[in-house]
C-alpha cells in the first residue's frame, strides 16, 4: 500500500511538472513575435530623378494594426526649381508623413494583395532661394528681385488611393498609389507663396497631386 502510494505521487509529480512545460511551451508559441512588416522604395519618381531637375527620393515602411487596419511611416528628400512666369526658385530639404490605411479588399490567400485607401499628415523642413521675384517698376514696367537663401516649414494632408500585389511567390510586392494633397499651413519669406514644397511638390495652389511606384519587401 506505501509503495503504490509513493509511486502514484511520483507519477502525479511528473504529470504536474509536463502540464507546465506543455502550458509555458503554448504560451511561449502564443506570444511569439511574428514580423508583420513591410518596407518600400519609390523605384518610379528615383529613376526619373537621373533625367529631370526634380529629384525625389523616398520610401515607406508599413504594418498591420488590427484587422483591415495598417499604419505607414513615410520619409524622403526632394530638391527642385521652379522657372515660370518669371519666377526663379530653388528648393530642397526633408519631409515625413504619418497615417494609416484600410484594406478596401484583399486576396483571400494573401491579405496584403489589395485595394486600399487612407489619409496621412505630413511636414516638411527645407531650405529656399528666390533668385528672381517679379514685381510692378515705375509705369506698369516688370522687374525682379533675388532673396537670399532661407529655411522653411510647411504642413498638409494628403489622401492615399491604391493597390498592392505580390510578385509571384516572393516576398517582394508591387505598391503603386495616388496622393491627393491639401496645403494646411506653410512659413512664408517676405509674404511669398512657396513655388515649391518638397515631398508636397512644385505648385503655387494649395492643392496638388503624387504618384509613386513602390517595390516593397515583406518582412
Amino acid at each position: 500500500m506505501k509503495t503504490r502510494l509513493i509511486f502514484t505521487f511520483f507519477f502525479s509529480i511528473i504529470g504536474v511538472l509536463n502540464y507546465a512545460q506543455e502550458t509555458k511551451q503554448t504560451e511561449k508559441e502564443k506570444w511569439k513575435y511574428k514580423p508583420n512588416f513591410m518596407v518600400g522604395v519609390d523605384v518610379l519618381n528615383t529613376g526619373v530623378s537621373f533625367f529631370s531637375d526634380r529629384k525625389l527620393y523616398q520610401g515607406f515602411i508599413s504594418s498591420k494594426i488590427k484587422d483591415n487596419i495598417h499604419g505607414i511611416i513615410e520619409a524622403g528628400f526632394e530638391s527642385n526649381i521652379y522657372q515660370k512666369n518669371n519666377y526663379d526658385v530653388k528648393a530642397n530639404g526633408p519631409f515625413l508623413k504619418l497615417g494609416v490605411f484600410y484594406m478596401l479588399a484583399k486576396d483571400p490567400e494573401n491579405e496584403f494583395n489589395g485595394f486600399y485607401a487612407g489619409g496621412k499628415a505630413a511636414g516638411s523642413f527645407y531650405t529656399q532661394e528666390y533668385m528672381a521675384v517679379p514685381v510692378r517698376g515705375y509705369g506698369g514696367s516688370s522687374s525682379s528681385v533675388s532673396f537670399p537663401s532661407s529655411t522653411q516649414s510647411s504642413y498638409w494632408l494628403e489622401g492615399t488611393i491604391g493597390g498592392r500585389v505580390q510578385l509571384f511567390e516572393s516576398n517582394f510586392f508591387i505598391d503603386v498609389n495616388l496622393q491627393p494633397r491639401y496645403l494646411l499651413f506653410t512659413t512664408k519669406q517676405d509674404d511669398i507663396q512657396p513655388m515649391i514644397v518638397p515631398g508636397f511638390g512644385k505648385s503655387s495652389s494649395k492643392f496638388n497631386m503624387g504618384f509613386a511606384w513602390n517595390l516593397a519587401y515583406k518582412f
